[in-house]
């Protein structure tokens, strides 16, 4: 039976990253707790002085962006490894305090006591962060820049806020939700943005996807916002064509890729300490294994 704390927390990497930045965009797909594999690679990343420009972060990539851009080695993953089965972030106390079955207030705010954000260094202008949303009233994808944005905090408790189980959050006085619902992943906007090197971190391995329903929950449960639905509805079929289109990128060698080397079985909101302890070490072990070819890219 798996523990309510992940037994190895101890040899999750500390420290500061280096204040070396360097050129390109980091792009960061979402999936919950799979979340724990793009927060290997960051950690592995940081200890490596790659520290990019660039980072934005769809849902769990925009949770653990902010950590990799306050250069906070381990951070993330020792949050959720040691508070996974915490009721005040999920359970019977989240849905008390938060009406949602994950309180995302929990890692936003509640864990800083345990161990700082450093906000000075996240808000420090030679780095730029953006979290994705989606704009339930247009169901379009909404890309909140830190140095823009009125509460970037907010913006990424939207990012990751889980439809049907998370209430809407007002961002900028815009009810927003889940960024995955409109763009799961957000290599298109690192192209829009003129960024030469791209860098995505996917939690699913090369080939996966997902099975296309013809599910009309979100029709019922979104009624009042019908644009949002159809979003939702159309994410998983977006998804696909999302990967497709990395995949090409990433053959042409116009993006570089990192992903999963095994078949992943964590859920998105998984229970087993365990499994999730070894795919923030298949991430880290990933990230190394790639660092040459990585740098290489960064060369050209």
């Amino acid at each position: 039976m798996s523990s309510a704390v992940y037994p190895y927390l101890d040899r999750i990497p500390k420290g500061d990253a280096s204040e070396t930045v360097t050129p390109g965009c980091l792009v960061l797909e979402g999936g919950a707790f799979r979340g724990l594999y793009t927060q290997g690679v960051l950690d592995a990343f940081m200890q490596n002085d790659l520290n990019f420009e660039c980072t934005i972060g769809t849902s769990a990539g925009a949770l653990a962006g902010m950590n990799y851009v306050s250069g906070q080695i381990g951070r993330s993953a020792r949050a959720n490894l040691s508070s996974r089965h915490n009721s005040d972030f999920i359970g019977v106390r989240s849905l008390r305090k938060a009406h949602s079955v994950i309180r995302l207030d929990y890692l936003l705010k509640d864990y800083n006591a345990i161990e700082k954000f450093k906000v000075r260094r996240f808000f420090n202008e030679n780095r730029r962060f953006v979290a994705v949303a989606t704009n339930c009233n247009t169901g379009e994808a909404m890309y909140f820049d830190r140095d823009e944005c009125g509460n970037i905090f907010d913006a990424i408790k939207a990012s990751a806020s889980m439809p049907y189980v998370s209430p809407m959050v007002n961002v900028d006085g815009i009810p927003c939700l889940d960024g995955g619902s409109a763009c799961k992943i957000a290599y298109q906007w690192a192209i829009d943005q003129k960024y030469e090197k791209i860098i995505v971190i996917k939690t699913r391995e090369f080939g996966f996807r997902k099975e296309v329903s013809d599910s009309t929950m979100a029709q019922k449960v979104y009624r009042n916002h019908q644009e949002f639905a159809q979003a939702q509805d159309s994410s998983t079929a977006n998804y696909n064509k999302q990967c497709d289109e990395i995949d090409e990128l990433f053959k042409e060698g116009r993006i570089f890729v990192i992903a999963p080397s095994e078949h992943v079985t964590v859920s998105r909101v998984e229970g087993d300490m365990e499994k999730l302890g070894h795919l923030y070490w298949l991430g880290y072990r990933d990230a190394l294994a790639q660092m040459k070819a990585l740098r290489e890219y960064l060369a050209k």
